[in-house]
């Protein structure tokens, strides 16, 4: 530890022997680093924040409305791409005396690096461009940083408001295109379904088609069968009524005598079957042992000889007509059903090659007409699409805050650097003064001697100053307190003018 408490005392020893060398190099380094420092030109920083609204309640209500963070996001990626960026220079200062394409790619080069995009929210994104040339003064800087965010600005609103609309316009004309190419194919396919549907009535649709044929038919011959069944009972049914009832009844003068009570039992009789009662039924049972009955007292009492028409009897056999009818009706559906269903079948065994053309000519019909009723869906949306943003279009963007012209540089910080500047001064003084010192061959303490030579030091003498010679030192320190001080003091003056400065421009 003692020997390091040497070596720096040592080295103070060395500086401080000749610091006029230290301080003149200090005021060399100092006058040439606030030269640098003078020549570097002020940045001025222009900044712009936008907020873009994606959301719009009509086109949400329409189903046209489109991925709000995808066109955010080609915001952020386009708008400070070499296009845009190419617009700025050759719009505002940054491209005068630009004449040549190498010159003009430099400048683009040059701007993109000090024009930044950044996010800060989903939505709300900020614009800023730091503009510092050597040939422009500061307040051509400040006013070509503001008109470089304008102009990003405005091509924002040019690109992706009024751009829209163009876009959609032109995609409706693609779409136009699309369709009338489509309509013509569509057109030629209908063609070849009408001419095979012509030759081969049977197998429209394909054999797909084919097949459901027969298997309506099968189920449509299966509901007929069960409904002739059905009729063909209750045709049976009828006739039995209608056999076990008596054509004619006998009028005679007693209206309460057999045959009157014959007649009014055969009547309930046959409203009972007349509602779908069948034999079965215990009010029929009865009604029919009543009616053997009054028919043997009917007998007993005398023929029927002269009787008038039973209308229970008439009225049965309307029924069975009626029946009767719909029982052929049946039959003759049953016999056209099952001759469909045998020429559907013949038809799907005897012409496989057929049926196959059948099948093709059918998908590349229905494909090609879903394609073109998709792209009339399409066409449709856009146009309504293009209708709503005349008005509200979509996309939307809010200036949350307007460029304007900075009154302050934003870079460099002139004061910091000239502490720099001063620090790296005395600094450099002080390692001149110490190599110097390093240079020579003599020794600041004994010590350095002992290990130098490797041989005892008896001991060493100080040195002895008279009055008139501390008199002068005294002089020559103040002259160099005077120098340090002249290098703080030409610092604060530097600081002040950067400050006065600073302030007359805002």
């Amino acid at each position: 530890m003692s020997e390091i408490f040497d070596e720096l005392r040592a080295a103070l020893w060395s500086v401080w022997h000749r610091r006029w060398i230290a301080v003149a190099t200090a005021w060399g380094v100092c006058m040439l680093g606030w030269a640098a420092v003078s020549l570097i030109p002020n940045t001025y920083e222009s900044k712009a924040r936008v907020y873009v609204d994606v959301e719009d309640v009509l086109s949400k209500q329409l189903g046209i409305a489109g991925d709000g963070k995808e066109e955010i996001m080609r915001v952020r990626q386009t708008l400070s791409s070499a296009k845009n960026l190419e617009k700025v220079v050759t719009s505002t200062r940054l491209g005068e005396g630009i004449t040549e394409r190498g010159a003009l790619d430099a400048a683009i080069a040059e701007l993109e690096k000090k024009v930044k995009v950044t996010s800060e929210q989903d939505n709300l994104f900020e614009i800023t461009a730091a503009i510092g040339r050597r040939d422009l003064d500061d307040a051509q800087n400040a006013v070509l940083a503001r008109d470089v965010v304008q102009k990003l600005l405005d091509i924002l609103r040019e690109e992706y408001v009024i751009g829209s609309r163009t876009g959609i316009s032109t995609a409706i004309g693609d779409l136009d295109r699309q369709l009338e190419e489509r309509k013509a194919e569509l057109e030629q396919a209908e063609q070849r379904r009408l001419a095979f549907e012509a030759q081969y009535p049977d197998l429209v649709g394909g054999s797909d088609s084919l097949s459901n044929k027969v298997q309506e038919a099968r189920s449509e011959l299966r509901d007929v069968d069960a409904d002739l069944a059905a009729a063909q009972s209750a045709l049976a049914a009828i006739s039995g009524q209608i056999a076990s009832t008596p054509r004619t009844i006998t009028g005679g003068r007693d209206a309460t005598g057999p045959r009157a009570a014959l007649l009014q039992a055969q009547t309930q009789l046959a409203e009972l079957r007349g509602r779908g009662l069948t034999d079965k039924h215990p009010d029929v049972i009865a009604t029919i042992k009543q009616v053997a009955l009054l028919s043997r007292q009917a007998a007993a009492a005398g023929d029927d000889a002269g009787g008038t028409p039973n209308p229970a009897h008439a009225s049965l056999v309307a029924i069975r007509s009626e029946r009767q009818a719909s029982v052929e009706a049946l039959q003759a559906r049953r016999a056209a059903l099952q001759s469909n269903s045998a020429a559907l079948m013949a038809s799907q065994a005897s012409e496989p090659a057929a049926a196959a053309e059948a099948n093709r000519i059918s998908r590349d019909y229905d494909v090609l007409r879903q394609n073109y009723e998709k792209l009339l869906q399409d066409r449709e949306a856009l146009r309504t699409r293009g209708q709503v943003e005349d008005k509200a279009s979509q996309f939307r963007f809010d200036i949350i805050q307007q460029p304007g012209v900075p009154q302050t540089p934003a870079s460099p910080h002139r004061p910091l650097l000239l502490l720099g500047v001063l620090i790296v001064g005395f600094a450099a003084g002080a390692a001149v003064a110490y190599a110097m010192t390093q240079m020579k061959s003599s020794y600041a303490t004994p010590q350095k001697l002992e290990r130098a030579f490797d041989l005892p030091v008896i001991g060493s003498i100080s040195l002895t100053v008279s009055e008139a010679a501390r008199a002068v030192e005294r002089q020559r320190l103040k002259q160099f307190a005077g120098a340090c001080a002249g290098l703080v003091v030409m610092f604060v003056i530097l600081v002040a003018i950067e400050i006065v400065s600073v302030g007359a421009m805002a």
